[in-house]
């Protein structure tokens, strides 16, 4: 590779480029476009040369080659979603969750050169927006994390042809790849811990009962407690919010008096629970355990929550692998990935 830089009162063009790193003005353009059959070596050289000469790609031109934007939208899809009038949008930026989708997301794209644009669908219009959106070549496709069973959008995107990849297990079957965690798997950890302390009567708080996830956690651990002679768990439905584990924990406590361990299915409805232990009176760990799940928010509880938790940047990050590929080639097949749970032992069980 030349060190020989051009003496240019403009920007570095794509000829200083190819010049710096001894290739073809052709070889440089199909190493920015990401076109295959270049060898690493030469790619190396011609990344370098870039460095040196400070050579920035014109993105328009780019994409008029590649027919890619360099952006894909980060879509969170509700339906029916309003509690109490309270707005979608506030939901969303309360709960830590989206927070470390959304720093998976970007942890990923962000070193490729991509960025993520953040879209919002609770409604038929605006989930129109989105695939109008992805429709103009606005962005290369969609990264989709639902908040209700019903959601209709994973849906219309995969009838319109759309790249998609979607977080958690679609609560109806279509052809689209997801990134989900093994849910069954993490609450039978929580109903062994439970157990495993010498808890004899345990609850459970659940999320919506049309949510996949929230299914698969109730089943899960109640199906882990029955393996260890345990019939019979209470349990009351919870909407993933912090009042509802509030409320169900209350419930609970009002028609079951004695428990002594309870398993809540996120970490938001566990801080509810938390605060309706301490009104009544109740000691955490001592007279009630609680288990949360997702280790979003466990550890600003009061106990720290012990929790099931699920590698949220890491599934995130996978699924912007899935959806780049699928832009990359239109026939690459539609596939899952399950991403397996763990327990994080702290203060509350």
């Amino acid at each position: 590779m030349s060190t020989d830089l051009p003496h240019t009162s403009g920007a570095p063009t794509l000829e200083d480029v190819a010049r710096v790193a001894g290739v073809s003005r052709a070889t440089v353009s199909r190493v920015i476009n990401g076109i295959r059959n270049v060898a690493p070596d030469i790619q190396e050289a011609v990344h370098r040369a870039i460095a040196t000469t400070g050579y920035v790609p014109n993105r328009a031109a780019r994409s008029l080659v590649t027919r890619r934007t360099g952006a894909v939208a980060l879509v969170v899809s509700g339906a029916g979603d309003a509690k109490g009038g309270e707005p979608f949008e506030s939901r969303v930026f309360a709960d830590p969750f989206f927070g470390r989708v959304a720093s998976g997301v970007v942890g990923y794209l962000r070193p490729r050169g991509i960025h993520p644009v953040l879209m919002l669908a609770d409604s038929a219009q605006t989930r129109d927006d989105v695939v109008s959106f992805l429709r103009q070549g606005s962005a290369d496709g969609a990264l989709v994390v639902s908040t209700h069973g019903e959601d209709p959008l994973p849906k219309l995107l995969v009838d319109a042809g759309l790249p998609a990849v979607l977080w958690a297990r679609p609560a109806r079957p279509i052809p689209i790849s997801y990134v989900d965690l093994a849910h069954r798997a993490g609450a039978a950890l929580a109903a062994d811990h439970l157990v495993a302390r010498g808890c004899r009567r345990v609850a459970t708080i659940s999320g919506p009962f049309d949510v996949p996830a929230a299914q698969d956690r109730l089943s899960g651990f109640q199906e882990a407690m029955a393996g260890h002679g345990h019939p019979y768990v209470p349990a009351v439905e919870g909407d993933f919010m912090p009042a509802s584990g509030e409320a169900g924990m209350h419930r609970l406590l009002k028609e079951h008096p004695d428990i002594d361990g309870v398993f809540v299915a996120n970490d938001l409805m566990a801080q509810g629970a938390l605060l309706a232990l301490r009104d009544l009176g109740r000691r955490v760990p001592e007279d009630v355990a609680v288990i949360g799940f997702d280790d979003s928010a466990a550890v600003t509880c009061r106990p720290p929550l012990t929790t099931v938790r699920q590698p949220m940047e890491d599934m995130a990050a996978e699924m912007a692998r899935l959806l780049l590929a699928h832009a990359a080639d239109p026939d690459f097949q539609v596939t899952s990935v399950i991403v397996q749970p763990t327990l994080v032992v702290r203060e509350s069980a």
